[in-house]
């Protein structure tokens, strides 16, 4: 059986035990209180009595009594200067109700305040001590309990009342777990969830870019929570988590310092009390371990002998912490400097406060042996006292102890105000909490969310002065989820304004993006540059993003912009090559042009029709010029003219060939016996006849073509890159087609009669060289196609004038050279008679 149901069990078997349950019929029920372990306390009756449990001693009997269930009678020793504050506070805010015309009225206050003394056994005993009620009637003295100091021994207590529906107020119980009504429906509370301040702190670290930060936090509810929910849970990477156990504290602080130092996170959250901080800080001046930026709780923000260690000084400047919020209370401080056993002679709580503070006694309902201290004078005041008790300038803890007085009070003046209800009626079950709803006597509203209050916090900073003291300042406020900083007031542990860095990777710059690292938290990463035709222009980017078709990335990849037009010009290094070879190609075929017009009187030339042979020349000399007309930028004009002239020129240059080739068979097939008419039809006049024929369909055709759907100066927008060529776009494939084909038909069919005629008799076969220069012709458009189709930009344009230049030597240099050599080196052979001969 755990330890609550046993203490639930005894309880209701001291209450219930009478006739029907194993006793002697004559016996009658009779009802005793369950001592606590220290009947000390502070005590004053009334009508309605308010109960409170404060750990006012945190030094147990020598004889550890944390888990054992009847724990002795012996008291609990080391008086806390803070906890003693807490429960002046409730006795402040009860005079001031029974001092009230307006809060229950004709309705005195009284209380019991037990010392628990941190341990939940006591805790526990002192609460059913509190509910069980006195000899002979067992009436309930206590409708409600302000107290459970810690999380754990508020679960504890309100297990232990909730079916007993005694409502508990807590001034310091803040996990998460309690705003469970399921399972705890009587819990209320004056201090906010843990939810909050780690929220709040999971702001800070993402305000600051604090992505790479370090935990060391309480090993329970506490501190866990406050990590694995809502620190990770806001995006933030752990560096490390170290639990610190109060049983191994030196050990586990220890091993944590040694954490701190080995990690790369600068920033430290500490999530635990400010008595595990302390040795924490200890371990770490000895590791000299002083650039650490800390993340403080409630637990430990505001701990004045945290604050003022020497090795505090030193290791933990520029502290950043999240606070329960300060409040005033008008006339508290005065309360409490004119406290006096002379005026409170049966307090004996302040009785032992005056002998500890003073060291004497106050002689106040003492006998001699009570104390061995000497007598007070009776001149002793607490006005000069300087402590945590009589600080009032920061109330923290001690005003939730205040409201949750109040609370109490206005939830008994809701009941009592209630019509047929007297105060003898006043039972637990009926105090309804969670409908209290008022404005405290500082103007602040109150009111419960379930078990919960508004969230308000302090944020503080720990500040060191010119004098060497470590003060605590106030930099901003938390309500609710809402976050309000005074950044410029932040002292950093930098000594500075400078807010430290804790990042595992730095933000990626603009021009980069974030890869994540295998088998790293998603906070460690490595910076990739965008790809071409990428940017990103943000830092800390995630993926780079593809700039529009039009535009380019720069060399930063950081924006797009305009895409450089390119083209093939005349001031390149290519454009100045092709230029050149095609000039040369003009110039020597007007050279041949000068000597066949010198020499056109000589059987060499007139042979096969001179009139041929120069028109031959006229359209090699127009296909090394239309050339040109591919070099520079595109037009729309110079988008059409190029292609009628590339189309026009060469089917008038294989017109001519092909004329010349029907003219050798003609003039051979004539010679026989009975053929001699045939040559009547290849006449000079047949001859250009069948040129201008051939030659008016690819005319017609570039005419068709040329109008209906014309190549436009257009970007090539596919290719990557910065320079973007701007070409000839065919809008009509086909009709390019169309020009290629017709010259590629004219070519094949010159090249099948030349191959023909190649053999004939004559010693000068012109055939043969037609033959040559048509082989090289389909050779070079044959291989063009490929070659253009799989050319990029400019260079397609630069592949076409290739075509273009080589298939016009190669008709230039094996039909013209030959007869050049015969003409200019072998006079002896330009006759007929050399000619004709077989």
């Amino acid at each position: 059986m755990s330890l609550l149901a046993r203490l639930v069990a005894l309880w209701l078997v001291g209450r219930q035990l009478g006739p029907g349950a194993g006793m002697q019929p004559a016996q009658t029920l009779t009802c005793s209180r369950w001592g606590t372990p220290s009947d000390g306390g502070l005590f004053e009756d009334g009508d309605v009595i308010i109960g409170g449990l404060f750990n006012l001693h945190y030094m147990p009997p020598v004889k550890d009594q944390r888990f054992t269930l009847e724990p002795d009678n012996k008291p609990c020793t080391g008086l806390q200067n803070l906890p003693l504050q807490y429960i002046y506070a409730m006795v402040f805010a009860l005079e001031e109700i029974n001092h009230s015309s307006a809060l229950l009225p004709g309705v005195k206050l009284g209380h019991r305040i037990h010392d628990s003394c941190a341990l939940p056994a006591w805790e526990m005993q002192a609460a059913l001590s509190l509910v069980g009620g006195d000899a002979p009637t067992c009436e309930r003295r206590v409708p409600l309990i302000i107290g459970g100091s810690s999380s754990i021994t508020a679960q504890i207590l309100s297990r232990l009342l909730g079916p007993l529906s005694v409502p508990l107020v807590s001034y310091t119980a803040s996990s998460p777990s309690l705003s469970d009504r399921r399972q705890y429906p009587n819990f209320f509370r004056t201090m906010a969830s843990d939810i909050y301040q780690a929220r709040a702190i999971a702001q800070l670290a993402i305000k600051y870019n604090w992505t790479w930060v370090g935990a060391v936090v309480a090993n329970n509810e506490y501190g866990l929570m406050a990590v694995k929910e809502e620190i990770q849970g806001a995006g933030v990477c752990l560096s490390f988590v170290e639990t610190l156990q109060r049983e191994n504290i030196v050990s586990d602080a220890s091993r944590a310092a040694l954490a701190i130092q080995a990690s790369t996170a600068k920033v430290i959250l500490i999530f635990t009390w400010y008595t595990d901080v302390m040795e924490l800080f200890l371990q770490l001046e000895k590791l000299n371990v002083t650039d650490r930026q800390f993340l403080a709780s409630e637990a430990w923000s505001t701990s004045t002998d945290l604050r003022q260690s020497a090795f505090s000084r030193k290791v933990a400047r520029g502290v950043l912490g999240v606070a329960i919020q300060s409040s005033s209370l008008p006339g508290f401080g005065t309360f409490v400097r004119n406290l006096n056993p002379s005026l409170r002679p049966n307090d004996q709580v302040l009785k032992e406060f005056w002998e500890k503070e003073f060291g004497c006694s106050p002689g106040i309902g003492a006998t001699p042996s009570s104390s061995s201290l000497p007598p007070c004078s009776g001149t002793e005041s607490l006005r000069d006292v300087k402590n945590l008790f009589t600080d009032t300038s920061q109330l923290r803890v001690t005003y939730n102890v205040y409201l949750a007085v109040y609370a109490a009070a206005h939830a008994l003046h809701s009941l009592l105000s209630c019509p047929n209800v007297s105060i003898p009626e006043r039972s637990p079950e009926r105090i309804q909490l969670s409908k209290v709803n008022f404005t405290t006597p500082q103007g602040e509203a109150f009111y419960f969310q379930g078990a919960d209050i508004t969230a308000k916090y302090d944020l503080v900073n720990w500040q060191s002065s010119p004098e060497g003291e470590v003060n605590l300042v106030l930099i901003g406020r938390v309500d609710g989820f809402d976050l309000h900083l005074n950044e410029s007031a932040i002292q950093w542990s930098t000594g500075s304004s400078q807010v430290p860095v804790s990042v595992c990777s730095e933000r990626c710059p603009p021009g980069t993006r974030m890869a994540s690292r295998k088998g790293e938290p998603i906070c460690c990463f490595d910076c990739i540059p965008c790809a071409d035709g990428q940017i990103s222009n943000t830092t800390g980017s995630t993926q780079c993003n593809d700039c529009p078709s039009e535009l380019w990335s720069n060399a930063e990849r950081t924006a797009c912009i305009p895409r450089q037009l390119d083209f093939l010009s005349f001031n390149e290094t290519l454009g100045i090559t092709l230029t050149a070879v095609a000039v040369s190609g003009v110039t020597a075929t007007t050279a041949v042009f000068v000597v066949f017009l010198y020499y056109r009187q000589t059987p060499m030339v007139r042979a096969n029709n001179s009139e041929l042979s120069f028109l031959l020349l006229l359209s090699l000399k127009l296909c090394f010029l239309c050339s040109l007309v591919f070099i520079g930028r595109p037009s729309a004009w110079s988008c059409r003219f190029q292609q009628a002239a590339f189309g026009i020129s060469f089917v008038l240059c294989v017109s001519c060939l092909q004329v010349k080739t029907i003219v050798v068979l003609a003039a051979f097939r004539s010679a026989r016996p009975g053929a001699e008419a045939l040559m009547r039809w290849f006449g000079p006049r047949q001859q250009r006849g069948s040129v201008c024929l051939f030659t008016s369909v690819q005319v017609i055709i570039c005419i068709i073509w040329l109008s209906l759907s014309p190549p436009e100066p257009r970007p090539d927008l596919k290719i990557p890159g910065l320079q973007v060529t701007l070409e000839c776009a065919m809008a009509s494939v086909a009709g390019f087609s169309l020009v290629l084909g017709y010259i590629g038909l004219l070519g094949c069919t010159s090249l099948l009669l030349a191959f023909l005629a190649r053999k004939l008799p004559d010693n000068f076969n012109e055939a043969k060289l037609i033959t040559f220069s048509m082989l090289i012709f389909c050779a070079v458009w044959v291989a063009f196609v490929p070659a253009y189709v799989s050319s990029p930009g400019k260079y397609a344009v630069a592949v076409e004038i290739f075509a273009i230049l080589a298939s016009s030597y190669g008709l230039l240099f094996c039909i013209f050279a030959p007869k050049c050599f015969i003409i200019l080196l072998r006079p002896e052979k330009n006759t007929k008679k050399h000619l004709m001969a077989r």
